[in-house]
């Protein structure tokens, strides 16, 4: 529909959830009891992080004043409330059916968030939403300005040049160009069957046991993303969707639809019904970037970036038939029509271009296997990474010798946050580890 809210404060939840009422007045108490579990988990946030994250302090942990004044009762504070959180890990959907039977609400709260979402994370995305920052000039600005950092502190970056294999008995790695690079500390920060080919055979059993785990094991749902450059003003794209919005275009939701392997049984004409009706039943993340910045977009003109989650095995499916394409033009129209139909009418006259990119674009691009976004899928039982809170410090560890990891394949649930810790947890170790054998040689 075209009803909404805009999200500015925690004030906005009595808001959300009259929008939810609204559309299931019958569920007006469940929608209540659900959102004082949204407010409970906000409240173990705003404990989990009330101060900066002391893996990013140098300087403040060697102030006593600080330790025992702002540390010692946050930590007091944190391993309780961390317990708490911990127990709230059970499949989202599964959790919001003690407070209700209503499968179409559960769907408008839920089918955003990937298979299995634990509760804890998808009842506090409503905090870390409000808590978003975007950079000056768009997200390519991070690696840029990581990229100045390196070079001006006298490290190197050679692009292009993929490490095939790595001997941790010569600590040498192996670019796919034949040369090597020697090291003294490795921290693999790339997808992790890559890893494991790398390291090539025979594996020691522990290792060996790892990488057929993760053989075995799912990357996290992949998204399908519309690309749009318009003639619609800023202006407009802010009252069509403002800066972040997430849309859901009918309160059928996705748990109406068959699984797409059912629909393949019926042939290709009937994958293709079936990617159209889940393409005007799923939910929709919208992001207008010039509204954050208006560099990002010629003047008086906004991009879109339309995203849903979709699923890397239906698009290799695709892909493996010989009709990709067909899917990508399929893909593209049908979300233009969603669009057209609701919030952005006459977006398919007005688009100047339109680009579709699939999982299979983001695996190619990147290098992320099964073209995920945030590491491994929360349906893998057991999960083949560290998975509590209480334990981050040891995803770094890969039992090889002087090497590393960090990123989202390193712990599960995974995004930038995580990569970003695990980076700095990874690079402390490897310096630690350097000055050691400083001292002894």
């Amino acid at each position: 529909g075209n009803r909404s809210v805009r999200l500015s404060g925690e004030e906005s939840l009595a808001e959300y959830a009259d929008l939810y009422k609204s559309f299931f007045p019958q569920e007006a108490g469940a929608i209540d009891a659900i959102i004082s579990e949204v407010v409970k988990v906000m409240r173990y946030m705003d404990v989990l992080y009330g101060i900066e994250n002391p893996l990013f302090l140098e300087s403040e942990l060697k102030d006593p004043k600080y330790l025992t004044q702002t540390l010692l009762p946050w930590l007091l504070k944190y391993s309780v409330n961390i317990k708490k959180a911990g127990k709230l890990d059970q499949p989202v959907q599964q959790y919001l059916r003690k407070f209700t039977q209503s499968q179409k609400l559960i769907d408008m709260i839920c089918q955003h968030f990937f298979a299995e979402t634990p509760t804890f994370f998808a009842l506090s995305y409503f905090g870390l939403y409000l808590d978003y920052r975007y950079p000056v000039g768009g997200t390519g600005i991070l690696p840029a300005r990581l990229s100045d950092y390196i070079v001006s502190h006298g490290g190197t970056i050679r692009t292009g040049s993929e490490v095939v294999g790595v001997l941790p008995g010569a600590h040498t790695a192996i670019l796919a160009d034949g040369s090597e690079i020697r090291y003294r500390q490795l921290i693999w920060a790339a997808d992790q069957m890559a890893y494991y080919r790398a390291l090539g055979e025979p594996l020691p059993a522990p290792i060996a046991e790892k990488k057929a785990l993760a053989q075995r094991s799912h990357g996290m749902d992949s998204i399908l993303t519309l690309f749009l450059g318009t003639d619609f003003s800023p202006e407009q794209a802010d009252a069509a969707c403002g800066t972040h919005a997430f849309y859901t275009p009918l309160t059928t939701g996705l748990s109406s639809l068959p699984s797409w392997r059912e629909a393949s049984n019926e042939g290709i004409d009937a994958l293709e019904r079936w990617v159209v009706d889940y393409l005007e039943k799923t939910t929709y993340e919208i992001s207008v970037p010039v509204l954050r910045d208006r560099s990002l977009a010629p003047a008086g003109k906004a991009g879109f970036i339309v995203s849903t989650l979709f699923d890397y095995d239906l698009t290799k499916h695709f892909s493996d038939m010989g009709v990709y394409p067909k899917l990508k033009a399929l893909a593209e129209k049908t979300m233009l029509r969603v669009l057209d139909q609701s919030i952005l009418p006459g977006v398919p006259q007005r688009a100047a271009f339109a680009l579709c990119s699939t999982p299979m674009t983001i695996e190619r691009e990147t290098g992320a296997r099964h073209g995920a976004i945030t590491g491994w899928a929360h349906t893998n039982h057991p999960m083949p990474a560290v998975h509590k809170f209480a334990s981050i410090a040891k995803a770094t560890e890969t039992g090889v010798p002087d090497v590393l990891q960090c990123g989202m394949w390193t712990f599960s649930p995974a995004g930038l946050p995580v990569s970003i810790i695990t980076g700095k947890l990874a690079a402390d170790q490897a310096v630690k580890h350097v000055n050691k054998r400083k001292r002894f040689t």
